[in-house]
């Protein structure tokens, strides 16, 4: 289909063939070219399509004639010019692969360029201003978060096209925002109305960007078949071993996920804050739950039993017992095929109400009992019973780690039955590091002892919980079950995970803003103090009413000056000469002010002053106090200004920082802590005690402001729910209300799983002077 072009536009066109690159280069990206423009056309005739039903849809649901023409006038355009669109576009595609080099050249300047915006004018729009290009940027970061991982990959590949280093995804050719801000200027010929136009861009993102991430898949694989970086792929960092179990240093790319929270949290500190110190234990910062330590030498199953053995013979000893004639005979065994039937059965006839953490014990005494109804009497095998005796030992371990959460415990009483069937089946699985079983215990377990308040309770987890554990129990505990289940789930929680930290990047960025807010009110307070002591005389003070006009009302103007342009500026100098004249004027003998009632209206109105109120603070502020004025006119002013909320602030945080009564000095515990506190990283898990029965709350601060020491707290979810200064905090610290997380080397599973153990090696006969075994 033959394309048409502006007549203005002579410029020569931009073709793979025509550029200046090796012919290998050419090739390459003459192929990418076919691959992206094979993939997309169909797709764009399929949405030019869609588009004329949609607005014929529009037209026949309009509410008026003139909606209604608009529809159709469009619709109109539309059709008349939609056969320049899909060559349009695919000729802009193929200009920007052609200047592939000369982008990666200028990538560097216009990024700098780009980097920092100038804000010249803020104003208030009226809900029809739509700014396209927020749109289109929408539409373009969510196709790169999808892709996030590809594009990576893609960039490094078009850096090595290119001669120069990696592509971002903004300055890709092939990328989610060159893609669609190039259909952005492909549509412009349409001259369609703006509405219109965004419900294009929407088709465009639903048709043709739907298959992005597989496109850019595809792209890759082209690229790596060509020998373009055919071995790169992506390599997480790896947990760092402890010093217990290797005694040299690990290197720096092996740093653990905490690590790089930590470092992340340095560099975004601002000036002035210390550094985080290097020897001591490390707190938590990490929104998961900490990563498996390397295992050491694993115990096998026959090691257990020996010590199990070892316990039984120790307590029957300690047990007193009366002398027996004849011991009965022992029950026949039963096959561990038909105990993992029972377990099935005994496991389908369980309640499914709110019921505490389940004992194995109980769990064991239930099968022989319901054996028994059957007529049978039956016992279990050794190597069964010892894997009931140390699945129980587990789980109580668990149990004491728990916060009591009914659903929690539910789930884990659910998985039981198939944590049995695993462990039956095969009988070192408790033994094994990393086993997908444990890690879905692991995970259960966590939810439950996370140290969130009930009314915090987080639904968006205990779904996907309750999923994985049905999951498992249906397919009877099968290692593929185990496998899959503890996948997804894995996935939903570093999900939440991300919007935690989107929401607390939120939080952390509105608490800076507040910290400028109040830079910026400190500074125009301290500048007004000086002017003010400046004008007046020995013995003289300005006016009550002036004195609240000044210190309300234009220390609100002073702080938005200071905001918007900064020290150095000329509308800062302006205010400054306008507060010395407002002073000059309310002295003794000062003279009226001619000419500056409209400034100081407009700069009042800035703020938010309404035009009434605005006027008459002006007048007040200029009429000297030589002009009798009437009170009452003043008593009202005075009543609204009493009632307004000051710039930045409402109601709440006005009160929450309003003068409170002196501390008295902190004491050596306490400048201890409070110095703790400022080298602490970002993201740091503190809890807070609630009570007297020492229940306590897990907060991750956020971020820290050290020149006002304003502390922000957010919980597990990335919500915002307290702010606390430092002073209070180091305090609070000293007097036990408050405790920082320490990173734990193990998960919850493998912490309760070597307490078991220690406790059971206790049986065992060891003397003390002999070292015990390491526990995997």
């Amino acid at each position: 289909m033959p394309a048409t072009f502006d007549p203005l536009d002579a410029s020569p066109r931009a073709t793979l063939a025509t550029a200046a690159l090796p012919r290998r280069v050419r090739r390459l990206l003459e192929q990418l070219y076919a691959l992206v423009s094979d993939e997309i056309a169909p797709q764009m005739e399929r949405m030019l399509a869609e588009f004329e039903q949609q607005l014929f849809r529009q037209a026949d649901q309009a509410r008026n004639p003139g909606l209604q023409s608009g529809y159709l006038e469009t619709l109109r355009l539309v059709r008349l010019r939609r056969s320049d669109l899909i060559p349009r576009y695919l000729v802009g595609l193929e200009a920007e692969l052609s200047r592939v080099r000369e982008a990666a050249a200028e990538g560097t300047s216009r990024s700098a360029a780009s980097a920092a915006p100038e804000f010249r004018e803020l104003r208030l729009v009226e809900d029809s201003e739509i700014d396209e290009a927020t749109v289109l940027r929408s539409l373009a970061s969510r196709h790169e978060s999808r892709a996030g991982l590809g594009l990576l990959l893609l960039g490094q590949r078009f850096g090595v096209l290119a001669g120069a280093p990696a592509f971002d995804s903004e300055r890709l050719p092939v990328g989610p925002h060159r893609l669609i801000r190039r259909f952005a200027q492909a549509c412009q010929p349409l001259q369609i109305p703006l509405e219109s136009r965004l419900d294009l861009y929407r088709v465009f993102d639903q048709q043709v960007m739907l298959g992005y991430s597989a496109l850019v898949e595809s792209m890759n694989l082209l690229l790596a078949r060509d020998n373009v970086l055919p071995s790169l792929s992506f390599v997480p960092l790896r947990a760092r071993p402890s010093a217990q179990d290797k005694p040299a240093p690990a290197p720096r790319a092996e740093a653990d996920t905490d690590t790089d929270t930590d470092t992340a949290a340095e560099t975004a500190r601002e000036p002035g804050a210390a550094p985080a110190p290097a020897a001591g234990p490390r707190p938590h910062t990490a929104w998961t739950a900490a990563a498996a330590a390397p295992a050491a030498d694993a115990l096998d199953f026959a090691t257990l039993q020996r010590w199990l053995s070892e316990r039984r013979d120790l307590v029957e000893k300690l047990r007193p017992r009366p002398p027996q004639a004849d011991a009965p005979p022992a029950p026949p065994a039963l096959a561990t095929g038909e105990l993992i039937e029972l377990i099935a059965g005994l496991d389908e006839a369980a309640g499914r109400g709110a019921q505490p953490l389940r004992k194995i014990a109980d769990l064991r005494q239930a099968l022989l009992a319901q054996r028994r109804a059957a007529g049978a009497e039956a016992a279990l095998s050794r190597e069964d019973g010892d894997v009931f005796e140390l699945l129980g030992l587990l789980f109580d371990e668990i149990d004491q780690r728990l916060r009591g959460d009914a659903v929690i415990s539910n789930l884990l009483n659910r998985l039981q039955t198939p944590l049995l069937h695993a462990a039956l089946r095969d009988r070192s699985l408790l033994a094994a590091d990393g086993h997908p079983a444990l890690q879905l215990l692991n995970t259960v377990a966590e939810a439950g002892a996370r140290w969130t308040p009930a009314e915090e309770a987080d639904p968006q987890l205990h779904e996907p919980l309750r999923q994985a554990v049905e999951h498992v129990v249906e397919q009877r505990g099968s290692a593929q079950a185990f496998d899959s289940a503890n996948q997804r789930l894995q996935e939903h929680l570093h999900a939440l995970a991300r919007k935690a930290e989107v929401a607390e990047r939120r939080h952390v960025e509105a608490a800076r803003g507040k910290e400028k807010l109040e830079l910026a009110k400190r500074r125009a307070q301290q500048a007004l103090s000086d002017l003010v002591e400046q004008g007046t005389g020995a013995g003289q003070r300005l006016p009550r009413f002036v004195q609240t006009l000044l210190s309300q009302a234009w220390t609100d103007v002073l702080t938005l000056t200071q905001l918007r342009h900064g020290e150095d500026s000329e509308a800062w100098q302006r205010q400054l000469q306008i507060t010395g004249q407002i002073v000059a004027a309310n002295q003794g003998g000062g003279a009226r002010l001619h000419g500056l009632d409209s400034d100081i209206e407009h700069a009042l109105t800035l703020v938010g002053y309404h035009g009434d109120d605005a006027r008459a603070i002006a007048r007040q502020l200029t009429v000297g106090p030589a002009t009798g004025e009437d009170a009452a006119s003043r008593t009202e002013l005075a009543m609204k200004l009493r009632q307004r909320s000051r710039l930045g602030e409402d109601g709440a945080a006005a009160a929450a920082t309003a003068p409170r009564a002196p501390l008295p000095p902190r004491d050596e515990r306490e400048q201890a802590c409070f110095e703790r506190l400022r080298a602490l990283p970002f993201g740091t898990w503190f809890e807070f005690v609630q009570n007297q029965q020492g229940d306590a709350v897990r907060r991750r601060l956020s971020w820290f402001s050290p020149v006002t020491d304003n502390a922000l707290f957010v919980n597990h979810r990335g919500q915002r729910v307290a702010e606390h200064s430092l002073d209070a905090l180091a305090r609070m610290l000293a007097r036990g209300q408050a405790r920082i997380v320490e990173q734990e080397r193990n998960r919850l599973v493998d912490r309760a799983w070597h307490a078991a153990l220690d406790a059971l090696r206790g049986f065992g006969g060891r003397g003390r002077d002999e070292p015990p075994e390491r526990p995997a």
